[in-house]
């Protein structure tokens, strides 16, 4: 005979530790349906979160971190509980997700870019070579139009 698990119970504030949530968000994930709605003491009728609860809330973080909207963090919750039935659904949630990060990343790319780019022209004005400072000074206004255009987008 085994005996038996010891379940863990935790607090919004030892779950918003645990989790990097704050509680607010806690609150209002579980208030629209992001997350289950959470366990309440039976004297106190506070939130009682558990492993399994914990659990959910990571992996909803993980998809909050990822930039993914409310909106669409809601569709994959319920889509989960579909289970396989779901999963063209989720691969194209997720998928519309990693093409807005791909997208995110160029953007990035493109600051990262310039930043260098006035970097070297700051250099070569400090070191007095106004041609190449010029040349700099170009690229910077080309790529400076690359991202007004991918602001666009």
């Amino acid at each position: 005979m085994s005996a038996p698990t010891t379940r863990h119970e935790y607090t919004i504030k030892e779950a918003a530790a645990l989790t990097g949530l704050p509680a607010s968000t806690l609150r209002y994930y579980e208030s629209i349906g992001v997350i289950a709605p959470i366990g309440r003491g039976a004297s106190s009728k506070h939130r009682v979160y558990d492993e399994d609860d914990l659990d959910q809330v990571m992996w909803v973080a993980c998809l909050a971190a990822t930039g993914m909207s409310v909106s669409d963090m809601k569709k994959y919750v319920a889509n989960g509980e579909l289970g396989p039935a779901a999963a063209r659904e989720q691969i194209e949630l997720l998928a519309a997700q990693q093409r807005r990060l791909a997208l995110e990343a160029e953007h990035i790319a493109l600051r990262q870019r310039y930043v260098a780019l006035k970097i070297d022209y700051w250099h070569a004005t400090d070191a007095g070579d106004a041609a190449r400072a010029e040349l700099l000074s170009g690229e910077a206004r080309k790529l400076a139009d690359d991202l007004k255009r991918a602001g666009r987008k």
